[in-house]
């Protein structure tokens, strides 16, 4: 084998990396092809437990994973369109009789035939191992079955998903086209917030925008739970949990038990609401670290206060259906409010989620551990009843909720899966022309080998908690279901490789789970992106997103409307940009200047982004939706215009928008050099803006009128 430190590859580690799915070439984003250093390869093999370090150690690594399928009587797990006719490899003893049948998620059985096809056996740990086929029908319903099968030695069972060949659209979206706006929660308070944008702020939001301008759904940022002590993490796309949700969402006053609470606990929390509240004009950053203390107390006191039976029953009966992912969850969170965060503080025997030292300390918090799975609880219900009342407001989809791409390598995820986790790596993005210095996420990714092993399950669960209540799902880096950039640890973000996922299974079982609440997803299908993924996503009834800054023809002239696809969330901006009036200023590239995240000079940047806009702006006017002078204001309205007349199924405004707001939201590349997600709604001057404020704005309406043709 090379030396160590030869970055040369050899056909040997290559086909171990290829039968992980490890990259060892890919194309960048300029088109140049790229060879994956060897440092780089071995070091997300060993992430995922394959020994590459010596040429025996590879020899034999390769001779586990070609032997694995044939050591298993069933697969892991079998993914499968409805509608497909495909075999099952069954492997036994040869010569040995085998019986296998399909155990149906609803009840019945379904014996399965064995199909007339010679496989050669082959000698696996001294014994002659044959394979037999069992054909699987194409009518099979869709759902989580069990493949079962039975033979000599006992009877085994594995699980088998049929998805939905395509996922149709909302009615709404099939006769035409739905708008709506788009809007980071945080941010957007109101006179009864206590300092942050809540669950109740959003319910009156999507009311409002339904009733009197047509809006079909409201697009929010994800409400994934963060740490439950200080400091919060300001990112809703780096949580504690994807599962589960930010209790710091929580309408304090909209609990049941609120209204009989003694006049002196309710009087305790009307103080502490009243401190809050002041914070709403504050135009400096939000608080969330002080909100959740005080929204803390307030919880507490109500969680003491007695339940009804029926109201009792309830949550019980939430926490049965939710399980072990809950209890996981609510024990994290007692864990880091007794040992503190990060992880590595802790002692040794609370590092195991499945260990006897765990389960005693649960026992020993067991009052926290049910006041965290009580919050669960209270979002669940508060959820349910804004997507009620968007509904029932005319909206044809209601809320549209919001995936991050993964967690936080320090929070509950990070410790309740960690075997379901690879370690020593994060997940990122290379350079490309957004970002030309690449990105690292801190985000440790599923091992796609252990998910399998798993049979989906936790990806599973965690698409019936997000999905519960959504109209819609928003998927950010679905790209990342294909292949995602895994970076080794201290590498740097441009030194990493891509991973490939079984994205027929992982589209598959999202595709189900959308289709089994009624939903449809949005795909960010954004960065670089192998155009064959797309097509893919079209073909499973995915949208994609399409973002008017960055839709070009093949010679890098803005798209013409006839020219969009169909099937997309089409928007002006985005939350990794400027809002509108902003980008039209060009802010952004003063702004990557000023923290040092170009690569080339400024006056190129400036140059370049100068004649971008234009173009855009100057066909704007071709089409007559904008005259040669023009205010912000009507800049804003006619890219929004424009829009309208492209075929794209769904139309999202940037709140910020509505109101003028010209301030990044977030900038990729940077953690504490930029206020991130900490900035509330604002004015074009910065002056704070509340959600009573929106609704009351000529702007806003105006803003609606144009996308909903009124």
């Amino acid at each position: 084998m090379p030396g160590s430190g030869d970055e040369s590859l050899f056909p040997a580690l290559i086909e171990l990396a290829q039968a992980h799915g490890v990259a060892t070439e890919f194309w960048d984003w300029q088109g140049r092809h790229t060879v994956v250093p060897r440092s780089t390869i071995l070091a997300v093999l060993a992430a995922m437990d394959v020994d590459a370090s010596t040429e025996s150690a590879i020899a034999r690594s390769l001779a586990e994973v070609r032997d694995r399928p044939w050591r298993q009587v069933l697969p892991d797990v079998t993914v499968l369109r409805q509608g497909t006719r495909s075999l099952v490899p069954v492997h036994v003893d040869h010569g040995s009789p085998v019986e296998v049948w399909v155990e149906l998620e609803l009840g019945g059985e379904l014996p399965l035939t064995q199909e007339d096809r010679w496989v050669d056996p082959r000698v696996i740990d001294d014994r002659e191992i044959g394979e037999a086929s069992f054909a699987l029908p194409p009518d099979l319903p869709l759902g989580w079955h069990q493949l079962r099968a039975r033979f000599p030695e006992g009877e085994t069972a594995r699980p088998l998903v049929i998805t939905p060949p395509r996922l149709d659209l909302p009615p709404v979206m099939q006769d035409g086209r739905a708008w709506g706006f788009m809007t980071q929660l945080y941010s957007v308070r109101s006179q009864y917030s206590w300092g942050l944008g809540d669950i109740a702020d959003l319910a009156e939001l999507a009311s409002w925008s339904s009733r009197d301008h047509g809006a079909d759904f409201v697009l929010v940022n994800p409400l994934h739970a963060a740490e439950p002590i200080a400091p919060m993490e300001s990112s809703p796309y780096l949580p504690a949990t994807r599962r589960f949700v930010n209790p710091i969402y929580l309408r304090v006053e909209d609990i049941r038990e609120v209204a009989y609470m003694p006049s002196t606990d309710r009087a305790l929390i009307e103080w502490q609401a009243e401190a809050m509240r002041g914070l709403n004009g504050d135009p400096g950053e939000l608080d969330r670290d002080g909100v959740w203390e005080a929204k803390r107390a307030a919880l507490e006191t109500v969680f003491a206060q007695p339940r009804s039976r029926s109201r009792q029953a309830s949550f019980e009966a939430f926490c049965d259906r939710e399980g072990i992912g809950l209890l996981d969850y609510a024990t994290w969170c007692a864990l880091a409010e007794r040992y503190g965060l990060p992880m590595s503080t802790w002692p040794a025997h609370a590092l195991d989620a499945r260990s006897r030292d765990v389960a005693q300390l649960r026992e020993e918090l067991a009052e926290r551990v049910q006041f965290h799975m009580w919050l669960q609880w209270c979002l669940d219900e508060q959820l349910a009843a804004t997507q009620r009342l968007a509904l029932e407001s005319g909206m044809g989809i209601g809320i549209v909720h919001d995936l991050a791409v993964g967690v936080h390598p320090d929070g509950a995820d990070a410790w309740a899966l960690a075997d379901v986790l690879a370690g020593d790596v994060s997940v990122g993005a290379p350079p490309d022309a957004f970002n030309q210095q690449g990105q690292d996420w801190s985000q440790p990714p599923w091992r796609p080998d252990r998910l399998a092993q798993l049979g989906y399950a936790p990806y599973r669960d965690m698409l019936r908690t997000v999905l519960r209540h959504a109209g819609g799902l928003r998927v950010d880096h679905i790209i990342g279901l294909f292949r995602l950039w895994w970076i080794p640890r201290e590498a740097g973000a441009a030194a990493g490789t891509y991973i490939r996922y079984d994205h027929e299974a992982l589209i598959g079982i999202l595709a189900l789970e959308a289709y089994r609440t009624g939903a449809f997803v949005v795909g960010e299908d954004l960065g670089t992106v192998e155009p064959w993924a797309r097509d893919y996503l079209r073909e499973r009834g995915l949208l994609g997103t399409s973002i008017l800054w960055f839709e070009r023809d093949h010679e890098g002239r803005p798209l013409r409307p006839q020219a969009w696809r169909e099937l997309c969330l089409a928007t002006v901006t985005t939350h990794d940009l400027p809002p509108t009036a902003g980008y039209l200023s060009g802010e952004h590239i003063e702004l990557r200047d000023r923290l040092g995240l170009l690569t080339r000079p400024v006056a190129e940047e400036i140059a370049v982004d100068e004649a971008d806009r234009a173009a855009v702006l100057a066909q704007l006017r071709e089409l007559g939706l904008l005259g040669e002078e023009s205010s912000e204001r009507e800049r804003v309205e006619a890219l929004h215009r424009f829009l309208t007349w492209t075929p794209a199924k769904l139309l999202g405004v940037a709140l910020a928008d509505a109101v003028g707001d010209r301030r990044t939201i977030n900038q990729p590349g940077t953690d504490e050099e930029y206020p991130n997600w900490r900035l509330p709604l604002a004015d074009g001057v910065g002056r704070p803006v509340l959600l009573e404020d929106v609704m009351a704005s000529v702007r806003s309406a105006s803003l609606a009128r144009t996308v909903n043709g009124r």
